[in-house]
């Protein structure tokens, strides 16, 4: 049968990373367009409140998605592996064992979170005249934790497999939903954030089960015997122990992220608005540097399984040249065009004006993010659990330490908000660098 897998152990490298980075770049660009048309639509629909809202609960979802992913993500490095070892039935028996933790661990956050929401957002200072909208809203995304985790884990076993092409079918199609359903639920039936928050939920629900149906049908991985329906501690401790640092790591970021909201929030709803604004923008930027990261990890994992050490630093050079590449042709658009690209969020001339010089700081440091990618790429491919958790943690103390000091200072004020966001970035890239010497000079990589 015919499928979308590639093996990346043989090849041209910059060939092979660009073939599977680039349909996954196209589905993660979608991926943000969930986002994006919440934000677009209520922020130009409703209002700049109705934007800070959404992006109020921002880093508190991305916490509790970081919980439930990081065990799904080590899932698919460990399926990698498997799969350049050439060991079959262990592919599939991974692909089981991850599939019982995704199952689980949503279930039980998600739950915690639902009950949750109203508190955390109190406690971070939301503004009070967005803390409803931005309590309804989280609630959702609660209820959508299961649905999203689903589908990530079929799309990381899937991308383990070298198939990045079939999460970016589903991926298009749920977004195209997702639009008509906001302008339905938003423009004609009035129901605001809420609206917005429900037609995600049920985009998503769609994309996770047809994603799923069509894993089983076509991919000859996802064809289960009896065997392979069994609970193997070795591969379950394998999972868990890679996938806990992760989930810290992202889990760590996103508690880090929580602190900056905090310190944003303080500036009131011109500031949340243009925060969010400004963080919808970046998180398109991430995703060339993510995509190609996680392109990295997938031919870092199946190239270690393989034991062909050569072409795991082939491929960490040719992809930092990439990445050089994508952040000196970024810097000018945002320098020059930050006005024009605000203005689609949201009307409000103050919002505009504050997200343009926003984007002008924080262009300057797009390469330190890239190495931070380039360096989870290969480092979480060959399964180095300790990256994630100091990766993690630098970005904590970065994130609880600059954005205070530098807002303290009247030469920055409000605009330290977004050099502690470039600063951190580079604090956690020399972190990563240093992490990536330190393994290649024990002729680990």
């Amino acid at each position: 049968m015919k499928t979308n897998m590639i093996n990346m152990t043989s090849g041209n490298t910059v060939h092979l990373l660009l073939t599977f980075s680039v349909p996954m770049l196209i589905g993660n660009i979608f991926q943000q367009l969930y986002n994006l048309a919440d934000s677009v639509i209520v922020g130009q629909l409703i209002g700049a409140d109705a934007l800070a809202a959404i992006g109020a609960t921002a880093s508190i979802t991305f916490f509790f998605f970081a919980l439930c992913n990081g065990t799904g993500s080590a899932g698919g490095i460990v399926t990698s592996q498997f799969f350049g070892e050439g060991n079959d039935a262990k592919v599939k028996n991974c692909i089981v064992n991850t599939a019982f933790i995704m199952i689980v661990v949503p279930l039980v956050i998600g739950t915690i979170a639902f009950f949750c929401a109203g508190p955390i957002l109190r406690l971070l200072n939301t503004p009070e005249n967005i803390i409803a909208d931005a309590t309804a809203y989280m609630k959702i995304m609660c209820l959508n934790l299961f649905l999203v985790s689903a589908y990530n884990f079929v799309s990381s076993m899937l991308r383990a497999l070298g198939d990045s092409k079939t999460p970016l079918y589903f991926l298009i199609l749920s977004c195209i939903l997702n639009i008509i359903l906001d302008l339905i639920f938003v423009y004609t039936l009035h129901l605001g954030v809420i609206g917005a928050g429900v037609a995600t939920l049920i985009s998503t629900i769609i994309c996770s089960i047809l994603c799923l149906g069509f894993a089983f049908k076509t991919n000859p991985y996802f064809k289960f015997t009896r065997a392979d329906l069994h609970l193997n501690s070795a591969i379950l401790w394998k999972c868990i122990k890679l996938g806990v640092p992760i989930s810290l790591q992202f889990s760590m970021i996103a508690i880090s992220c929580m602190a900056l909201q905090r310190v944003v929030n303080n500036y009131g709803a011109v500031a949340v608005a243009a925060f969010t604004a400004t963080s919808r923008i970046e998180q398109l930027i991430h995703q060339p540097y993510q995509t190609l990261g996680a392109a990295l990890s997938t031919y870092s994992g199946q190239n270690y399984g393989a034991k062909n050490k050569e072409r795991l630093a082939e491929g960490f050079k040719k992809s930092m040249l990439m990445t050089a590449i994508f952040s000196l042709a970024m810097l000018p658009i945002m320098q020059f065009l930050g006005n024009a690209i605000t203005r689609l969020f949201v009307k409000d001339p103050e919002v505009i004006t504050m997200g343009a010089k926003a984007l002008a700081i924080t262009s300057w440091f797009y390469i330190f993010l890239g190495i931070i990618y380039m360096v989870r790429g290969v480092l979480n491919g060959v399964g180095d659990a300790f990256f994630s958790l100091l990766n993690g943690i630098t970005e904590v103390i970065g994130r609880f330490t600059v954005p205070f000091l530098l807002t303290a200072i009247p030469l920055f004020n409000v605009w330290g908000i977004w050099w502690s966001v470039g600063i951190v970035w580079f604090l956690s890239a020399a972190t990563a660098y240093w992490r990536y010497i330190y393994k290649r000079n024990r002729i680990e990589l």
